[in-house]
């Protein structure tokens, strides 16, 4: 592990314990441009850990320490997701110059991190989550390529398996299995935009074969397995 220390970060407060891993990719076209940003106190941003594609871990910000890298976003009822989280970022240039798959080396890097994380602060499957899942508003990252299958057989965040099968539900079934799950989303019955951005958000995570925003009854039935794995 190679300490690059970033300056951008403040004190955790007292009352709110860590409960949540929060994966992101850097979105900037070299690895050294994404750890000049995240290291640059005019940025304002920071995460706790980046991944290069070869496996190289950089360490900005300790643990005990919150760091900038959530932004506006909700998670269960929490807007400040900075002061709940890890956060791990990961050399990818997204969406905007190449998105591309992650490397065996850089998702064998951060299984073996993120299961000391949450080992060291007891945050549970279910809480492992990815930049769009808190911000579907805003984020995309890390986006459908990433191997949320790999790390959860890892030990580290939830996965609904195979041979789950589709559920007919109204929207506003939909909505509220979502809110349960933590998005934030009203049982409202009309399919609006937050909404939409939701079930996108969800089905780049749970299903990226199709992340389009339509609450279909693949994405029902998924949601559904989930939510029943957290009761279980």
């Amino acid at each position: 592990m190679i300490e690059r220390p970033s300056p951008n970060h403040e004190a955790r407060s007292p009352d709110i314990q860590v409960d949540i891993l929060l994966l992101h990719y850097t979105g900037m076209r070299t690895a050294e441009a994404a750890l000049e940003r995240l290291c640059d106190p005019a940025a304002k941003v920071s995460a706790h850990y980046t991944i290069d594609e070869d496996g190289t871990i950089y360490r900005h910000v300790d643990e005990d320490r919150r760091a900038w890298h959530a932004g506006k976003s909700y998670w269960a009822g929490s807007r400040d997701i900075n002061g709940r989280s890890i956060g791990i970022e990961l050399v990818n240039p997204g969406h905007e110059f190449g998105y591309r798959a992650f490397p065996e080396a850089q998702m064998a890097a951060l299984c073996e991190l993120a299961a000391s994380i949450l080992a060291r602060h007891s945050i549970p499957p279910h809480r492992v989550l990815a930049h769009s899942d808190v911000a579907p508003g805003r984020k995309e990252d890390p986006g459908e390529l990433f191997d949320w299958v790999r790390l959860a057989g890892a030990g580290i965040g939830l996965w609904p398996g195979d041979g789950i099968k589709d559920s007919e539900m109204p929207i506003a079934g939909l909505q509220m299995m979502l809110a349960r799950f933590g998005y934030e989303v009203t049982g409202t019955g009309i399919l609006d935009e937050a909404s939409r951005r939701a079930i996108a958000a969800f089905q780049r995570h749970f299903r990226p074969a199709r992340f389009d925003g339509e609450p279909d009854a693949g994405t029902a039935g998924r949601l559904q397995a989930l939510c029943a794995m957290l009761e279980s």
